[in-house]
């Protein structure tokens, strides 16, 4: 039947275990990057907030990395300017501390749009729709905190995307 050349030799356990180690830690950031995205998707900023480290760091759609407390505050603009904010997002995949994952935008503009801090001012309801293109983003994970969400450049995504389809004319420096 079954021939071993040493029946009584165990098979050592060791590499199983590292292997259902890094599967475990694989498991965890992607489960700690779907509550991410599911507290964003729900509108609960602050629990969001709460998941990043203290040397977060967002980048992509801004001009220049922001920290937790600018992602904050730009999310809560977001969410007041389009109320039914659909984010889509999609884990994918991790590699290392790496999640990758997709999100692709579609809101009403039925709010206040501020966008005084890039020097447009507060654009009124418009009451169009928009939906962006998907884009794809990697969050990386360490010790279970959020230390970076990058959003790699998408053309038909982003802000002049959406500006673009609610009629608004975007900032020469955009």
């Amino acid at each position: 039947m079954f021939h071993r050349a040493h029946p009584l030799i165990p098979k050592p356990i060791c590499l199983e275990l590292a292997r259902l180690v890094v599967k475990e830690n694989i498991v965890n950031k992607r489960e700690t990057v779907q509550a991410l995205v599911d507290s964003v998707q729900r509108g609960d900023l602050e629990r969001a907030k709460s998941m990043f480290a203290e040397d977060f760091q967002f980048s992509g759609p801004v001009s220049e990395p922001i920290g937790a407390d600018a992602w904050f505050d730009m999310s809560v603009n977001l969410k007041t300017a389009f109320p039914d904010l659909d984010y889509h997002f999609k884990v994918i995949g991790a590699d290392g501390d790496v999640v990758r994952s997709t999100r692709q935008l579609s809101g009403t503009h039925s709010g206040a749009f501020d966008l005084t801090k890039m020097e447009m001012g507060v654009i009124p309801a418009t009451n169009r729709s928009f939906a962006s293109k998907v884009e794809k983003t990697r969050i990386t994970v360490k010790e279970n905190k959020i230390t970076s969400w990058i959003i790699e450049p998408t053309e038909g995504a982003g802000l002049k995307a959406i500006l673009g389809q609610l009629g608004v004319k975007p900032s020469p420096s955009m």
